[in-house]
């Protein structure tokens, strides 16, 4: 009977193809099967109109997949019911995750326009499976009888999160409330793209443009030289151009001299989107809020927060907002000594005491040059980009033995460069693209995706096809070496730990691939905490000129100042975190000024001082209006929590090198996937719940043990048992 569906399933297939190619569609590389070495993407074929085509192509074969699996006469099963779905979609799965990573990493005009119509293609198309009451019949009657299927832990574990994947998507509402829905996914949808077409755009235009020399005093020879490497590439020989790219933008904050510029550009950064012109995103952060506030009525909850929260780790806004506010007052209170600090700095040059936000940069580099007798300055030489990523390589080999093979593979723009992830035993692991930086087709910030997930067929492992995109410092001049700060050097470690994740899985469903919102920044953030450890950087900091190790003094440098700044950083993390939980706690909705709501809300009622923005504020807030992270920013600092407990297993095993702890943390989390609860799978690697108090010492909240090589001891028994909600929110 499974070769006579297969059969069928290709004769339909074969039928749709061919059936619905218009001219426009003929010799569409994405809809043809890839060829290419490794099955990465035929990037060297694609083109912008192939997107289109692709997506409404994919749209009518699954459509005929869906038809297939609720026509099928034969009783509910797993293998003709859940197994049939998270099989079914793949030729809509590969174009459109090819067109919304390229949007993000290698955009233009023409898809920046298509994406207005694509988006709410994909989601309607969406709806239509998870609100089509004969399907969700055949999902619940598996669901059922799950107990008593024999069904192995990966296959019960799938069922259930079908299931309530499809209760979340709004399966048990009436007709009237499921149209409803519709439209408000299909709105939710348009808005988004726009909400990050209008950032975009405003990100590429601005400069702050500089025609003297004397206009850069302060600024270092080497920023000098990649501002007038910019100018150059924008055809303004002779000048030096600033943009609001974090690689161009913070260095100028934290060295220029000129007050004056430096409150011109960080102003510029603050009011993206806030200015009342065409890609002011105030109105379109007014309508999502309202929105997703009746999507969450809909689905019988009192907010939006409370909807979305009750699928993570967290369950509740009550919980986040537990752990937010127990880490708020120590965090503002540090930040306000670290001002004090710059003040009396400023007073004493100046005879002026008076603080902006623009200044926090610029005169908490000098507390970091007089209190430490260090600046970044003096650390990128021995940060080049080919060292660092060297360096996480090595780490990596260290850890689980893995390596990494340049490759020749189809990239789409000429400063991609891939590798092949080979594990131990010289197994194929999976393909890693690099994309490092900045230009005007690119979103801001660094993310990683996967072009294509880690699956099973037919008990065959499909390896994954990974990229990490960021925007890192461009070399000073064209053939010249790129030369990170410890910011960057920092992300790259952090994107590479969501890399591993989804190179080590080993899920044999796309359905349990992923894990809670809460959880899903663990593996990153873990990775983290070797960057600037003595032992890493003596194996990867070398001089970019000499091969020089990083001297030991300045080594003992960088971690005397591992609690520079941490209250400004934890400070804005959290307001940024505490933006996003109120904008979705709203249980009715009153037009808002956001400007208003967000300086009442952290100024006004939690005391945040003027000299500290948010991390992010509501117009460019693109992790929650144009991501995946609405209600979810609080994900961040939860996570660290469970990535600097987890981290102490390296550290009590008495080497952070250790292979037999990276060997279980391997095998009871980034092999794992969703197959499990997040809380589960780390429990099974660390033997208890998590500690609040290494993260607490790592900020500086509180203060390390008077013997620094003592650590916090694990949780007691009573404590293991304790929930998530106490131990991270309300201890």
């Amino acid at each position: 009977m499974k070769n006579l569906s297969a059969l069928t399933f290709l004769m339909i297939m074969t039928t749709l193809l061919s059936g619905c190619k218009s001219k426009q569609a003929e010799n569409n590389p994405l809809l043809e099967t890839w060829s290419t070495p490794f099955g990465v993407p035929p990037f060297d074929k694609i083109k912008t109109e192939h997107f289109k085509p692709a997506v409404e192509a994919g749209i009518r074969l699954h459509e005929a997949q869906i038809d297939s699996i609720v026509k099928n006469t034969e009783t509910p099963s797993f293998g003709n019911v859940i197994e049939a779905l998270d099989r079914s979609g793949e030729v809509l799965n590969n174009a459109y995750t090819v067109f919304s990573l390229l949007n993000s990493a290698e955009s233009n005009d023409r898809m920046q326009a298509d994406d207005m119509e694509i988006s709410p293609l994909v989601s309607a198309h969406n709806d239509n499976i998870y609100l089509n009451d004969r399907l969700f019949q055949k999902v619940k009657a598996v669901y059922d009888q799950r107990e008593y299927l024999s069904l192995d832990p990966q296959q019960l574990r799938l069922t259930e999160q079908t299931y309530k994947r499809f209760v979340r998507a709004g399966a048990l509402l009436t007709p009237a409330q499921k149209e409803q829905l519709k439209k408000i996914n299909e709105q939710l949808s348009r808005l988004g793209v726009q909400f990050g077409n209008n950032l975009l755009a405003d990100n590429n235009a601005f400069t702050l443009v500089i025609d003297k020399q004397e206009d850069l005093a302060g600024v270092p020879a080497s920023i000098q030289s990649a501002a007038n490497t910019e100018a150059v590439n924008r055809k303004m020989e002779g000048k030096w151009v600033f943009t609001l790219s974090k690689p161009s933008m913070i260095p100028f904050l934290s060295y220029s001299e000129r007050r004056d510029l430096r409150e011109k550009l960080y102003k510029a950064y603050l009011e993206r989107c806030n200015r009342g012109d065409s890609t002011d995103n105030k109105q379109i952060v007014n309508e999502i809020a309202k929105l997703r506030l009746e999507k969450a009525r809909l689905m019988g909850y009192p907010s939006y927060g409370a909807f979305a929260l009750d699928d993570e780790m967290a369950q509740t806004p009550e919980n986040a907002y537990a752990l937010l506010d127990k880490l708020w007052q120590p965090s503002l209170e540090l930040a306000k000594k670290e001002l004090e600090e710059m003040k009396a700095i400023k007073k004493a040059e100046t005879g002026d005491d008076s603080f902006e936000s623009w200044d926090w940069w610029y005169y908490a580099e000098k507390v970091r040059k007089q209190k430490y007798d260090l600046n970044e300055e003096m650390l990128r030489p021995y940060l080049s980009l080919d060292n660092v990523v060297q360096g996480i390589f090595q780490l990596s080999n260290r850890l689980w033995g893995i390596t990494f093979r340049p490759v020749s593979v189809p990239v789409y723009h000429k400063e991609c460069i891939a590798y092949e992830v080979l594990d131990k035993d010289n197994k194929h692991l999976g393909i890693l693209y690099f994309d490092f930086f900045p230009r005007p087709g690119k979103q801001g910030g660094a993310w990683c995706g996967a072009y294509r997930e880690e699956r099973y067929e037919e008990g065959k492992r499909i390896a994954p096809v990974v990229t990490i995109v960021a925007n890192v410092s461009r070399p000073a001049t064209p053939n010249g070496v790129a030369l990170l700060n410890l910011d960057e050097t920092e992300t790259l470690f952090h994107e590479f730990g969501h890399a591993l994740h989804s190179l080590f899985s080993q899920v044999h469903y796309a359905g349990i691939g992923g894990v809670e919102q809460d959880f899903v920044e663990l593996p990153s953030q873990l990775m983290e905490n070797w960057a600037f450890e003595p032992d890493m950087l003596r194996m990867y900091a070398k001089h970019y000129q000499t091969g020089d190790p990083m001297p030991d003094d300045l080594i003992e440098k960088i971690q005397r100042s591992a609690l520079f700044n941490q209250g400004f950083t934890t400070t804005e993390l959290l307001a940024a975190s505490l933006s996003d939980m109120d904008i979705h706690t709203i249980t009715e909705y009153r037009p808002i000024d956001l400007n208003a709501f967000e300086k009442e809300m952290l100024n006004g009622k939690r005391g945040l001082i003027p000299q500290i923005e948010p991390r992010y504020r509501y117009p460019y807030f693109a992790h929650i209006f144009g991501g995946g992270y609405a209600a979810g920013y609080y994900s961040y600092i939860w996570a660290e929590v469970l990535d600097k407990d987890a981290y102490e297993a390296f550290v009590e095993s008495g080497d952070i090198f250790d292979r037999t702890t990276a060997e279980s943390y391997r095998k009871n989390i980034l092999e794992r996937g969703g197959s499990e609860g997040g809380m589960e799978l780390y429990k099974k690697f660390r033997g208890h719940e998590p500690d609040i108090k290494p993260l607490m010492i790592k900020r500086g909240l509180i203060e390390m043990p008077a013997d620094t090589a003592a650590r916090p001891a694990p949780l007691d028994t009573a404590a293991r048992n304790a929930s998530i909600r106490r131990i991270i929110g309300q201890q």
